[in-house]
């Protein structure tokens, strides 16, 4: 009896899976430079780039903490 209801609370517990918020990745090219400083270009003739994924953070808007009164 036990076993079942364990199962059933198992179950209940999956089904009712809080949603977790996906993490929001960006993009960001930047052309790749040599020792010198220079940019180098591919075999077309365009620049090469370097990509890297990154996470972006949301800024929350909050209210200001209010400063506490001065001691007398």
């Amino acid at each position: 009896m036990n076993y079942i209801i364990s199962v059933f609370a198992l179950i209940a517990l999956i089904v009712t899976n809080p949603a977790y918020a996906e993490a929001k990745t960006k993009e960001v090219c930047k052309d790749k430079l040599d020792k010198a400083g220079k940019v180098v270009n591919g075999k077309d003739g365009k620049p090469v780039q370097v990509c890297k994924k990154i996470k972006v953070h949301e800024k929350v808007e909050g209210t200001k903490v209010p400063e506490k009164a001065p001691k007398k």
